[in-house]
């Protein structure tokens, strides 16, 4: 299988939008429904707790597959794992299915580090679970864990390669991005907080 064809899948598998599908198993438009996001933390709220990690679980398979997976496939080495990754979370944040409309990017980014560089998915899982028991926000969890891989992937001694440092400096910044609305709602205090009812 060649590398454009791997790679065109990594794209259409990471656009595949499992949080949507989930809901409407329920029932439910998860895009009316609280922020209207289709990522896992919006179905964890709307749909419910065992759904919400359900649909964690997809969207991180659609990061780790791609990028543990379709080097094997490929029979490819080196960075390539970085960029099928790196394209799942375009496909998931951008889908062609949904008019380039899609998540966050989160779970895909947790999913592709994974498979790539454990330290750095390790560290920003810490990041995020303190932030979430502490502050009760979710998105401001996600901005800080995705500022830790960033910064862990350069420090970390072991990891030599300039291409997943770049690579993954690169998912932070789109995922902090990506978060720009909660971002300025944290700044005027509307920001939801995990666990509270509106």
């Amino acid at each position: 299988m060649t590398i454009f064809l791997l790679a065109l899948i990594a794209y259409l598998f990471g656009a595949v939008p499992f949080g949507l599908l989930v809901a409407k198993s329920r029932g439910v438009d998860i895009r009316q429904k609280g922020s209207g996001n289709i990522g896992a933390t919006n179905v964890f709220r709307v749909v419910g707790k065992g759904w919400g990690i359900f649909t964690f679980t997809l969207d991180a398979l659609k990061g780790f597959i791609p990028s543990f997976v379709f080097p094997l496939i490929g029979k490819v080495e080196g960075d390539w794992g970085v960029l099928f990754g790196l394209l799942a979370i375009i496909g998931h944040s951008f889908p062609v299915y949904l008019k380039f409309k899609g998540g966050k990017g989160v779970a895909t980014s947790a999913g592709m580090l994974l498979g790539v560089a454990p330290l750095a998915v390790a560290v920003g899982f810490a990041v995020w679970l303190i932030t979430v028991l502490i502050s009760r926000y979710v998105s401001l969890a996600s901005v800080l864990a995705a500022a830790a891989v960033g910064i862990t992937v350069w420090v970390d001694p072991r990891e030599e390669s300039t291409i997943i440092k770049c690579a993954l400096s690169v998912m932070a910044l789109l995922v902090i991005w990506l978060h720009r609305a909660n971002i300025k709602r944290l700044i005027s205090g509307t920001e939801h907080r995990f666990g509270k009812k509106k």
